[in-house]
Formats: C-alpha cells, sequence, structure tokens
C-alpha cells in the first residue's frame, strides 16, 4: 500500500479533490441512520457484552485496552494512514453497528484507526490516558504512518487538541472544541460545572498550548454560541482555520453528523484536501437542511423582520417542497397587500 494507491483512493473518494460527494439529509423532521458497517458488535445487548465483543475484534485487528477505569484504546492497523478519534460509550453504542465513527470512515478506506473511548463525559482527564500516550511518544508509534489526523467533538475536540501534541505534523479535525475547563483560564463559561473539579493544569492540559507542533487545525464551531466562541478565539495560531457555522445553536457536531458531512471532512483531513473552499461548498448542504432553514427562520421572524423572512421562504420554496415555509409566505404576502 504506497503513495500511489492513497492517491488512486484520494481520487475515488472526492474526484477533483474540490468537490465532496454528499449526501444531504431531507427537510423532515426525522433522519434516517447512516448504515452501518457490518460487524458482529451490533449483536452485543448490554455494554459488558459489547466491551467483550470489541475485546474480540480488537485481538483480531490490532488491540482493545483498558485505560484506567473509565477509558479504553482500540486499534486497528491497516495502512500508513491513521485516523485518531475521541468518543464515548454511550455515543458507540447508539450508533448503528455499534462501532466507532473512526472506524466506519477508516475500514471504508483500508485506514489505521486509533479510537480513545471514555465511559461517560470524563474530558479524557486520566493518568492512564497520559501514559498510554506517553507510551506511544517513547514508542515512535505515530512515525510508522505517512498521514494523521485527530478529530472529535466537544469533549473530544478538546482532547483530539490537547493529545495531538504527540503527533508532530498532525492534521486535527475539531468540532466546538475546548480550550480548557480550568477556572482560572476560563471561568467566563458556566457550563460543565461539575466537571472543573478535573484537572486541566497538568499534563496535557490547555489545548491551544498542545497543538504548537501540529500541521494544520480545522476548528468548526458556532459562532452564535458565546461560549464556543471564546474558546476557539484561544486558538490563535496561524496554522487554525476557523470555519463558523452559525445559526445551529451550538448542535455543530449533530447538524453535520445528519447532513453526512462529519466522515467526509474527516476523510478529507486525512487527505490533505480539506481547506477552506473545500468546506465551504460542502456547508451548502446547510440550504436543504430542514433544522437549519427552521431555525434561521424563527431568528428571522423573532427580531421582527418579515422582508428577510419572505426573502428566506422564496429561497425555500424555490428548492424545496416545504410547506411551511409556503405558508409563511402566504401569510406574510398577505399582511403586506
Amino acid at each position: 500500500m504506497g503513495l500511489s494507491w492513497r492517491a488512486e483512493t484520494a481520487t475515488m473518494q472526492l474526484g477533483n479533490g474540490l468537490v465532496p460527494s454528499v449526501k444531504v439529509a431531507k427537510m423532515t423532521e426525522e433522519f434516517e441512520a447512516t448504515e452501518a458497517i457490518p460487524t458482529d458488535a451490533a449483536t452485543a445487548t448490554d455494554r459488558d457484552g459489547w466491551l467483550a465483543i470489541m475485546d474480540r475484534i480488537g485481538e483480531d485487528a490490532g488491540y482493545f485496552t483498558p485505560l484506567g477505569a473509565r477509558h479504553w484504546a482500540f486499534f486497528v492497523d491497516e495502512s500508513p494512514t491513521l485516523v485518531v478519534t475521541f468518543e464515548t460509550v454511550e455515543a458507540i453504542r447508539a450508533r448503528p453497528g455499534q462501532m466507532p465513527l473512526g472506524h466506519e470512515v477508516a475500514k471504508a478506506r483500508g485506514w489505521s484507526h486509533l479510537c480513545l473511548i471514555s465511559d461517560g463525559q470524563t474530558w479524557y482527564r486520566d493518568p492512564a490516558v497520559y501514559g498510554y500516550f506517553d507510551r506511544l511518544v517513547d514508542d515512535a508509534f505515530f512515525e510508522d504512518f505517512d498521514r494523521v489526523v485527530f478529530h472529535g467533538a466537544d469533549a473530544g475536540g478538546y482532547a483530539a487538541c490537547a493529545f495531538s501534541v504527540a503527533a508532530p505534523g498532525a492534521t486535527v479535525l475539531a468540532i466546538s472544541p475546548r480550550a480548557t475547563l480550568s477556572p482560572t483560564q476560563a471561568g467566563w463559561d458556566g457550563r460543565h460545572r461539575s466537571d472543573r473539579r478535573l484537572d486541566f493544569t497538568t499534563r496535557y492540559g490547555f489545548a491551544p498550548a498542545m497543538i504548537e507542533g501540529t500541521g494544520q487545525v480545522f476548528m468548526i464551531h458556532d459562532p452564535g454560541v458565546v461560549e464556543d466562541a471564546m474558546h476557539a478565539a484561544l486558538f490563535n495560531a496561524p496554522f487554525v482555520t476557523h470555519l463558523r457555522t452559525p445559526h445551529l445553536d451550538g448542535r455543530v457536531d449533530w447538524a453535520l453528523s445528519h447532513l453526512h458531512l462529519t466522515e467526509t471532512l474527516i476523510a478529507s483531513a486525512a487527505e490533505g484536501t480539506l481547506s477552506r473552499l473545500f468546506f465551504a461548498r460542502a456547508w451548502r448542504a446547510r440550504r436543504n437542511f430542514g433544522p437549519y432553514l427552521r431555525g434561521i427562520l424563527a431568528r428571522a421572524q423573532a427580531g421582527g423582520h418579515p422582508q428577510r423572512e419572505a426573502m428566506i421562504c422564496r429561497s425555500v420554496t424555490q428548492r424545496l417542497n416545504a410547506p411551511r415555509f409556503k405558508r409563511r409566505l402566504a401569510e406574510l404576502d398577505q399582511t403586506a397587500g
């Protein structure tokens, strides 16, 4: 699996490297789940059964090892491209197939995958996790790969940035990451109050300082959520690209997942094709995304901007079958008349 194989795969997956192949969720109240990659992990009915199956899969493909009481490392070795993800037991078991998101991205492309799994919202603040990354560094683990991408969302986004220091030159794709929860550095963030007791001041602590050795960092966040915008502003290095997704009420990871964009973006980051232009073209999928459209309409209505409401409704009804927008446009036209 040399360089020519990876270049051929990139062309097959992304065409000219600029326009991603995107499946857009229809404008409905509910969304169908992404088709799962077949695996016997889906047969687990309880957490212990799932852990046992993951252990068996890891034994066959790489390893699945506990890191202290609330974390595990799942590794599959396939090729010189490595996807590193930070995910929770709850999120993984809620997925079709009960396998990590990163596993789906990597398996579909023949890549290697390392997933740090947490039991709950731990923020990966555990000496056992620090020790694991120390061992990877000591063993020159990341040097065996040509391309490495770290990915995570929210707490996982924090961890993706914080632990990327272990892999110099890696690409980071972080969704709504926190810089820290330390009250002395982020006391303005009133969320996650119970998690402030965790230690964010020692090793792998302040995420903006930990990305200094990376190649590129792509940070996706909703600027309308003040706390998220303030955290993002702390990542101010010249190699950080801020990709803003407004009008999502902070549910950026949820929206990207339902638009089937998360896998596309991870793959693009791993292939070295992710850019501001690439994201802008992919993010146009929001124009057909019901929750986003309803959100911007609600904001225009709450702000007392009937002309803006009418403009939004006309744009939507010209492109989509959207009864709610059609009714609202009729009401606005009648009022104006």
